[in-house]
Formats: C-alpha cells, sequence, structure tokens
C-alpha cells in the first residue's frame, strides 16, 4: 500500500516520506479499513515535530474516513463495504490514517452517513469529538453565557455551533482574520484577543458578572483571565490544550473565593461513556443535516509535507485534509 511516514522527529520537509509499505490484516476484533481521507490536526504536527517516537517507523494522523475492506476474526462480515469515519488511528499506535489502509478496533470505525463526504468524515474525531464533549460539560445552557477561547479553530468551529443550538450566548476570542469565521459559526461577539482588553470586554459584556463558562483551547493564557475575573462566581474553565507545554501558574485565591471549577481532558482519553455519549450526538446532527463543516485545504497525499505546514502555519481557516488516492 501507499502510505506517508517519519522514522525521526523533524520538520515536515526533513522527515516525512512516501513510499509502499505492506498492507495490514485485521486481527480479531478488528476491522481494516481503504481510506480515502486523512484529517491534519495540531497533534499531528507537534508529535512529527518532537513527541518521543513509539516504534522505529511512525505513520501519522488520527483521523481519517474510508470504507471498511475486510474484517477480523469476531466481526461482522455485514460491516463489508461500510462507509465508516475514525477516531485515535494513530493513539498509541504507530500506524495511522496516512495509508491506503488502517487496521483499527471495530468501535473505532464508526457509520459515515450516505450524504456526508471522506473529507468531512476526516474532521470529526479530534474537532468535533472534542467540541462536542467540552460543551457537554457545561449543562444547562439555556440563559447561559459562554467564552470560546480560540473562536476561529476547528474545535470552535462545531463548539460554537452546538452551544449556540442549545440555547447559550456565546462571546470568542479571534483574530481579525478569524473572526468572520466564529461569527458565520454563530458567536455573539468576537473579541480580538490582539488589540483589546479581554478581561475588561468580557466583564462590560456581561453587565461586571463575568461568563458562566469558559471552553479553552490555550491554557497559558487563559489562567490569567480567572485571575481577572472573567470568569463568574461557580462557573466553569473546561480546558483541551495548552500552547505552553510546561506548568502554568494559576491563582488559587482566584479559584477559592469565587468557588471556580476547572475541568482538563484529553480527546484521546475520554472515558467510554463519555466519549459514546459524544458519538451518538455527533450522529443525531449529521442525520440532521445540522451541523456545518469547514474543510479549508486539501493536498495529495505525495503533498503531506505542505499539508502539515499548512497546519503549523496557522494560515488555513479550517480542517486541512490529506487525500488518500
Amino acid at each position: 500500500m501507499k502510505a506517508a511516514w517519519y522514522e525521526r522527529n523533524g520538520t515536515a520537509r526533513n522527515v516525512l516520506e512516501v513510499g509502499e509499505m505492506p498492507t495490514p490484516q485485521p486481527a480479531a476484533g478488528e476491522v481494516r479499513v481503504r481510506v480515502y481521507a486523512s484529517g491534519v490536526n495540531p497533534s499531528d504536527v507537534k508529535g512529527r515535530a518532537g513527541r518521543p517516537l513509539i516504534g522505529p517507523r511512525i505513520i501519522p494522523h488520527s483521523d481519517g474516513a474510508g470504507d471498511i475492506d475486510a474484517v477480523g476474526p469476531g466481526v461482522s462480515r455485514s460491516r463489508i463495504g461500510e462507509r465508516v469515519w475514525l477516531w485515535n488511528g494513530q493513539w498509541r499506535r504507530t500506524s495511522g490514517t496516512a495509508a491506503e489502509f488502517i487496521c483499527v478496533p471495530e468501535a473505532q470505525a464508526v457509520r459515515l452517513p450516505e450524504h456526508v463526504d471522506y473529507a468531512t468524515g476526516a474532521c470529526f474525531g479530534i474537532p468535533a469529538l472534542t467540541a462536542l464533549h467540552a460543551v457537554n460539560r457545561h449543562e444547562k445552557l439555556p440563559g447561559k453565557t459562554l467564552l470560546i477561547i480560540g473562536a476561529g479553530s476547528s474545535v470552535a468551529h462545531y463548539a460554537l455551533q452546538v452551544a449556540k443550538a442549545r440555547g447559550a450566548r456565546v462571546l470568542g476570542t479571534a483574530s481579525p482574520a478569524r473572526a468572520a469565521r466564529a461569527r458565520e459559526a454563530g458567536a455573539d461577539f468576537v473579541i480580538d484577543y490582539k488589540s483589546k482588553d479581554v478581561a475588561k470586554v468580557v466583564k462590560d459584556l456581561t453587565a461586571g458578572k463575568g461568563v458562566d463558562g469558559i471552553i479553552d483551547m490555550d491554557f497559558a493564557s487563559t489562567a490569567d483571565l480567572l485571575s481577572q475575573g472573567v470568569l463568574a462566581a461557580h462557573g466553569k474553565c473546561v480546558s483541551y490544550g495548552s500552547n505552553y507545554a510546561g506548568d502554568i501558574a494559576l491563582s488559587f485565591p482566584a479559584m477559592l473565593w469565587s468557588s471556580l471549577t476547572l475541568e482538563v481532558f484529553l480527546v484521546y482519553e475520554l472515558q467510554e461513556e463519555a466519549r459514546a455519549r459524544a458519538i451518538d450526538q455527533l450522529t443525531a446532527l449529521l442525520a440532521s443535516n445540522a451541523l456545518r463543516h469547514d474543510v479549508a485545504a486539501r493536498f495529495r497525499l505525495d503533498e503531506i509535507a505542505k499539508a502539515h505546514e499548512a497546519v503549523e502555519g496557522g494560515q488555513v481557516p479550517g480542517n486541512v485534509i490529506v487525500d488518500i488516492v
């Protein structure tokens, strides 16, 4: 099969290779998927750039979509031919979706509705599930105000839509270049974090109270906002990422005296019940055409280095897809 891989950390152009590899065979409980689209996420490029390799050769990417073409022992043959989207393709494994074929436990291959194309399906495993779980952690949203950090991101594009559909008023932070995208997804007000005092604007928009909840993708910056009263008393900040990988200072007095809650999660490690809930919700939303999707750039497999560079550069306002043909 044709595949892309790297054998050491480094820049995309220096370490990514494309060539032939043996086609995998499904083990017990697994399905083999003929991959047609592979999603490229920030975690994929960060892994290639600096995460220690767990094997001699890594086929990158955890998200993807395609058709089941073979099954292992214990899996019903009725699944052969099923259109599916994938989650955790390369998580704790050496073989991801940047290849013509991938074998995964059958639960990691979720039925893709006929009206949803493969490129869109390759956006679900990380962006859509992260968004749904983050919104799920904020209960009883009607009448509440949420602040979404990085409202122009791929995750936020889904989170904004879901939060608005559940009755929340949503504020977002975004650069001027991505503000329109955040508004299109449903943001009621977008704050230019590059030129505005985010804490002041949030307080002005909430009559000094602060927001009821935060969905955060960069805790390195959001931690300081918590000490400035951006989050109302008894509010919750749900964080799924940080642009700084080291220790981050947090004001305990600010958390204590306002009885704030901080919840952090890694989408790869969602508990089974939480993941099943998010998948069921996503399936229902897809069936009713209730979500807008945003595939912004597509590359061929032999252009995978360019795809990684597009994600690293942060200039593509949407999901980046590698077509496996």
